[in-house]
């Protein structure tokens, strides 16, 4: 499931059974050695190039500040003076003012690249965060850089479907599938793996994590930076850990928000799975936050009772669609979005309330599928499905896939098939698939790093942030107890900002194991 995100004040910023051997650079791999030559000779022809920043593209529409400009990288790094794709690249110059002191000149620290995950996220909007009240002393220090990553918007663009057939609806989304159901699932995640092969060509095998991590160096170089400052969130955290592990000497700081499980044993299909079961708590904390403001959602006094209100919405738009286009798929895609933020809880459930009530607008203003945005969806897709399916192996026989789903749905039936449905193409991905990376670094071999997470995050379940902050020594935790917000850097909780400030400002970090109480609920 796609995952990204960055925390401003107003809300989420968005810029979503198998054993394997370790590959990559530190694997002794096939073509590893060809691929860590490679990145060498693409770095240092960046490193001369450099990056001519101007305006950027009106489609953009950016303020005057941001700059743009692109960086080429190698299609294929074994083969770095082949074709060569284009990387579009943003960004705002430190501000050098002192938030708290006009007076104050701040010393430049360098480029903070930002990555917000995805896969098939763009960055190219980061810049702006800059703005914000809790992102201004480091936008005073640091240029804020973001750039779309290999196949994102204008990126060597990558699509496996005409945008037009993305947001068909109304549609149904059953928790417990029927035979029939699942078939038809199955035959359209076949036509969705060969059309990337139809719609990209041969380069499809080229975008993996591991070029993710490559590709930044290259960035790195081309910006003029010795060293690396990177943030990233989500799927970003894990490229930012492969990167840590291929490119340790290149690291100057890097924080890792939301941190993914990197274990090679999860990725991708196993990860997955704990995200369905995560999901189904993250969903009863909802639950039982409408249930505490009864008075005003009127949507039951329990958890119980609040599920049976939205199960009888479901029920209801099965029967007839909201505004003929409103159905049971539209009502949990719209949902789930509250699993990721809780600054959505208030809007959805008055929604729900209003929609029970006899009142289908909210509803409808909050669910319909943004159809003007269908192309980007689309690309945004295409580069999750390629990625995640080209990173690792997957099971390939079906029983496996309906196995495993089904008992899960027993226990966490709110995700778990529409999850599901989303990454089967993998099952059938026509390209050869990687062996994935096992992340681990030394004592002393990576600069101290950060990683930020909240402790009920369901689109990066805690455990894979633990995980990382055993696999690279030297790594600190710092944790939001009892929050599931996923991404905190930058938030609404000072204390998570504080230690974010610290380490980006100042190089400090907690000695061990931080945590910070959460942040407030959002009212109703």
């Amino acid at each position: 499931m796609r995952a990204a995100v960055v925390y401003s004040a107003a809300g989420s910023f968005l810029l979503t059974a198998l054993a394997v051997p370790p590959a990559g650079g530190n694997s002794g791999a096939p073509g590893a050695a060809a691929e860590r030559s490679g990145t060498v000779v693409a770095a240092a022809r960046a490193a001369k190039t450099g990056i001519k920043f101007g305006a950027c593209t009106k489609e953009m529409d950016a303020p005057s500040n941001v700059r743009c400009g692109t960086v080429s990288v190698p299609l294929d790094y074994a083969r770095p003076n082949g074709k060569q794709i284009k990387l579009t690249v943003s960004r705002v110059p430190a501000t050098h003012s002192d938030p708290h002191n006009s007076k104050r000149r701040v010393p430049r620290k360098g480029a903070l690249v930002y990555n917000p995950g995805g896969p098939g996220s763009s960055g190219m909007y980061f810049p702006l965060i800059g703005t914000v009240p809790e992102w201004k002393r480091i936008a005073a220090a640091y240029d804020l850089v973001g750039y779309a990553p290999r196949g994102v918007g204008r990126s060597a663009p990558l699509s496996c479907q005409d945008p037009k057939n993305l947001f068909k609806g109304p549609s149904s989304a059953p928790v417990h599938p029927s035979e029939s159901y699942k078939r038809q699932r199955i035959a359209q995640a076949k036509a969705y793996a060969s059309g990337c092969v139809k719609r990209s060509g041969s380069a499809l095998r080229h975008y993996t994590s591991l070029n993710n991590a490559r590709d930044l160096d290259v960035l790195r170089a081309a910006l003029g930076e010795e060293k690396l400052t990177f943030m990233g969130a989500s799927y970003g955290s894990y490229f930012g850990a492969l990167y840590a592990a291929l490119f340790p000497s290149h690291v100057r700081r890097m924080v890792f928000d939301a941190a993914v499980n990197p274990d090679p044993e999860q990725i991708w299909y196993r990860n997955n799975l704990d995200q369905s079961a995560a999901f189904e708590d993250r969903w009863a904390d909802f639950r039982e936050w409408i249930a505490r403001h009864d008075d005003v959602y009127g949507l039951g006094a329990t958890a119980e009772a609040v599920a049976g209100s939205y199960e009888k919405a479901r029920t209801r738009l099965a029967a007839e669609p909201a505004g003929g286009k409103i159905g049971p798929k539209q009502l949990q895609s719209a949902f789930l979005q509250a699993g990721y933020y809780d600054d959505y809880w208030p809007s959805r459930a008055e929604a729900l309330s209003a929609y029970l009530k006899g009142d289908p607008k909210p509803l409808i203003e909050q669910a319909e599928p943004a159809t003007e945005s269908a192309a980007e969806a689309e690309n945004s897709n295409a580069v999750y499905t390629a990625v995640e399916c080209n990173d690792a192996p997957w099971p390939t026989d079906w029983n496996v896939w309906d196995r495993d789903n089904t008992r899960l749905a027993r226990v966490a039936p709110f995700e778990t098939w529409d999850n599901a449905w989303t990454n089967l193409p993998c099952a059938f991905w026509p390209v050869a698939r990687q062996r994935p990376l096992d992340v681990r670094t030394g004592p002393g071999e990576l600069p101290p790093t950060l990683i930020l997470a909240a402790e009920r995050d369901a689109a990066a379940p805690y455990a894979g942030a633990v995980e990382l902050n055993r696999r690279l020594a030297g790594s600190v935790l710092v944790t939001e107890r009892d929050a599931g917000t996923h991404g905190v850097a930058g938030g609404p909780n000072p204390c998570v900002n504080g230690h974010l400030d610290a380490y980006l400002l100042e190089g400090r970090l907690p000695a061990r194991r931080a945590t910070c109480a959460p942040h407030p609920e959002p009212k109703p």
